[in-house]
């Protein structure tokens, strides 16, 4: 039922896409019940108070949108879940699908016998004869509105006069009851912070977090049933990094219930207003308030390293878009640059309007939105007003203008090895021009008498974009001793790229394993990697880097950040002659990890995973999946199990057997998943075959099972057996994006492209798809950015 109001005798449309359409009355008056138009059911001869009563069936999915149905393989239960972001609502119930309406939603939900079902509205009593009916919620938009339903495994508590409760599939049910205590602390200590923080206490009664299966984000953030993907339920050893993403996550999510769900943005095109700001105050309020202290320096070496990644592709947008017509444009927009650009900028934002006045604006804007939407000028004008400054400037080179700067130290010296001249020297990309106002720290760091070390001096700058060529001088240097390492923006206050001084950057080596300060070191490891990805530095120079400082770093994350960043670059980068040599480098770089880590720690499990995916050493690999050899301390359990079937089975080492012999030990929703992983990595032309079909043509098995099919199939093992698929994937993908629409399709056009192919003619396949005039605007992204990297990997082995 749906009650709106509208012009006397006009007419309008709501959204509904019905398997079966049984009936539909207006006002009480039977409605012809065609098939709706397309997407639309239009109604006429409207009154100034609507009632719309609709009856029909509607169709589950295994897409992860609309309402997902997923059969549990270890114990066949059923279990459901709702999705409606970002324009699924339409697939379960009629409704006006538009951020900018928002209304209260009541829930009524007949389930069977030993079901538990949960949703936005606290429960309005007890459920009878399987009948469950919730209180009506706060105004909502329609992405929001969202329910579980199945034999979920429930842990409940409170805090603060707010009930708790964690759900997940009784599969997982002894898993989550080993980690609820550690989610509940997290969740209470972040709820804590916010109320700190912001003026309005949490708004939307009960506050409930659902693990779910099959899910296309890494979470949802539905008022009062935030909605997470239950591998943040962890069934095998995790390392703390993986622990304090889950916790970055759970407070991501809770900075929506404000900067999304009681205000909301009015149309796509303010997408950064969720995003960028749940980004920011996610990393924030986990290193406030929980036990993960060091999120800035994970925020440095990942995320905001995503971003820069997304804003150099040929698809760069700005942060605050203004040409977002529809929600195909919208969902193209869930990126590096919404979430973590966005967050980078916001940082900078708070280092110069401060942090008082930021949190005032933040209020104010609350306090004049809440449970109704709001605009990028809505938020300027509040913190403005805190603030006394005019942000209209600031808005208009980091919100409206894509692309980053480049920031560069020109250093002099004289034969007493004093600097003469420091200055810092600003670029832009030629197509984007904009030279920005950054705040940044430039950091002196030198070897001390016991080898440790140490910053002597930490200088904060104001980059003025109108110096002259671009050049801010440090006269604060002058007649100083130069530092061995001159580290431009200390502290990662801005949102640039970064590149050394020459003498800092041959300095690298010797300075970075010495470095105390986790961020510091990120910085380091960033610009490095940046500069390889971006042709100026050989790849074997980033290896030999890895072989010689990743076996004494301490900080876990950035362990498992080097080794994906750097494996990702050896599988593209060197001619294919030379990557053995460099694969084995990294090898071994994970071996001295291995050696040198605690046993039974994080650094110990990142180790392995690295030295296993990197290793050629099939007997060392065999051995270890049979239990022998394993380094004291290793847990060879489920997960680490199908990591080393999964690069056996690339090397040619296991074959299909094994992996059937596998899953038939794990027959669980993951072990499904990895052994379609495996399958489609065997070096066999009738797998692969089977695999593609799946990847293509297959609209019966869940998003998940055809996202590891594609992450499986190209190898750079497999080159000549897969070459011919390079072709079919630039003739066959429109195809599949047919079948699989919106995030799911997207996923796996992302995952199947050819990225390891690199060479001229697979650009030239990308160019002739681009050309074509009725490309859909999901597949024209996809490819120009597949493209971007591998023009990018051509460069760097010229």
């Amino acid at each position: 039922m749906l009650r709106f109001a509208a012009e006397p005798g006009g007419s309008a449309f709501v959204e509904f896409e019905p398997a079966e359409l049984v009936s539909v009355t207006l006002n009480g008056k039977p409605v012809d019940p065609a098939e709706p138009v397309g997407e639309r059911l239009a109604l006429t001869g409207l009154a100034e108070r609507n009632e719309l009563v609709v009856e029909a069936l509607m169709t589950y999915s295994n897409t992860g949108e609309g309402l997902h149905r997923f059969t549990d393989p270890a114990d066949g239960c059923v279990y459901l879940y709702a999705h409606m972001f970002l324009d699924g609502a339409r697939r379960i119930f009629p409704c006006f699908d538009q951020p900018d309406l928002k209304a209260p939603f009541t829930l009524a939900v007949t389930a069977p016998d030993g079901w538990l079902v949960a949703a936005n509205g606290e429960p309005a009593g007890a459920a009878d004869g399987g009948r469950f009916t919730f209180a009506p919620t706060k105004p909502l938009a329609t992405y929001f509105v969202s329910l579980i339903a199945g034999p979920y495994h429930a842990r409940t508590d409170s805090h603060d006069g707010i009930p708790l409760a964690l759900y997940c599939r009784r599969a997982l049910a002894e898993h989550l009851d080993e980690q609820a205590a550690e989610i509940f602390t997290v969740t209470k200590q972040c709820l804590d912070r916010y109320h700190e923080l912001f003026a309005v206490r949490y708004p939307f009664g009960h506050y409930q977090q659902a693990f779910v299966p099959e899910f296309n984000f890494g979470a949802m953030e539905n008022p009062g049933l935030v909605v997470f993907r239950d591998e943040f339920i962890h069934r095998s050893a995790v390392t703390d990094a993986e622990r304090e993403q889950r916790a970055m996550v759970i407070a991501h999510e809770m900075a929506h219930q404000w900067f999304g769900d009681l205000v909301t943005m009015a149309w796509w095109d303010d997408l950064w207003l969720n995003e960028s700001f749940a980004e920011y105050l996610g990393t924030r309020i986990t290193a406030e308030a929980t036990a993960f202290t060091e999120t800035w320096t994970t925020f440095a070496m990942q995320r905001k390293a995503w971003g820069m990644r997304a804003d150099q592709r040929p698809s760069t947008h700005p942060v605050a878009p203004t040409d977002v017509d529809d929600t195909a444009l919208a969902l193209l927009n869930f990126d590096g640059i919404s979430y973590a650009k966005g967050a980078a900028v916001l940082r900078q934002l708070v280092a110069w309007v401060g942090d008082e006045a930021f949190l005032a604006g933040l209020n104010e804007h609350f306090a004049a939105h809440a449970y109704g939407n709001a605009t990028l000028a809505d938020l300027l004008a509040a913190v403005s007003k805190a603030s006394g400054r005019d942000l209209t400037g600031w808005a208009d080179v980091w919100l409206r203008r894509a692309q980053l700067n480049t920031l560069r130290a020109e250093v002099e010296r004289d034969e007493q090895g004093r600097y003469t001249a420091v200055g810092l020297v600003q670029t832009a990309p030629e197509d984007y021009p904009t030279l920005r106002p950054h705040r940044i720290g430039v950091g002196l760091y030198d070897r001390g008498p016991d080898g440790a070390v140490v910053r002597r001096r930490l200088l904060e700058v104001d980059i003025d974009p109108a110096a002259d060529g671009g050049r801010t001088p440090l006269p604060e240097l002058t007649g100083e001793p130069a530092a061995e390492l001159l580290l431009v923006n200390d502290g990662d206050l801005a949102y640039a790229k970064i590149r050394l001084d020459a003498a800092s950057a041959d300095a690298v080596p010797q300075m970075l394993p010495l470095l105390d300060d986790s961020l510091a070191r990120a910085l380091v490891w960033g610009a490095t990697i940046d500069a390889v990805a971006d042709g100026e530095r050989p790849v074997a120079e980033l290896v030999t880097l890895v072989l010689a400082a990743l076996p004494v770093e301490r900080e876990v994350a950035l362990v498992e950040d080097v080794l994906r960043m750097t494996r990702s670059l050896v599988d593209r980068y060197p001619a294919p002659e030379s990557r053995p040599a460099a694969l084995d480098m990294l090898a071994r770089a994970a071996d001295r990890l291995l050696s040198a880590a605690e046993p039974g720690g994080s650094r110990q499990l990142a180790a392995v995973r690295g030295l296993i995916s990197a290793s050629t050493d099939e007997p060392r690999l065999r051995g270890w999946l049979a239990g022998e050899g394993v380094p004291r301390g290793v847990t060879v359990d489920e997960d680490l199990r199908w990591l080393i079937l999964y690069r056996l089975v690339v090397l040619g080492a296991a074959g299909p057997e094994e992996i059937e012999a596998m899953l038939a030990a794990d027959l669980s929703a993951t072990g499904e998943q990895r052994a379609a992983l495996c399958r489609a990595a065997l070096p066999d032309a009738g797998a692969k075959a089977r695999a593609w079909e799946l990847i293509i043509n297959d609209t019966t098995a869940s998003n998940r099972i055809l996202e590891a099919t594609a992450h499986g199939f190209w190898q750079p093992e497999q080159l000549e057996l897969t070459d011919g698929y390079v072709a079919r994937y630039f003739s066959d993908m429109p195809g599949m994006l047919g079948r699989r629409t919106g995030m799911s399709g997207e996923r796996v056009a992302v995952a199947a492209y050819p990225s390891v192919v690199v060479s001229p003619r697979t650009r030239e396949l990308a160019a002739g798809l681009l050309a074509a005039p009725d490309l859909s605007s999901i597949l024209r992204r996809v490819v120009m950015d597949g493209d971007d990297d591998v023009r990018r990997a051509l460069l760097a082995r010229g």
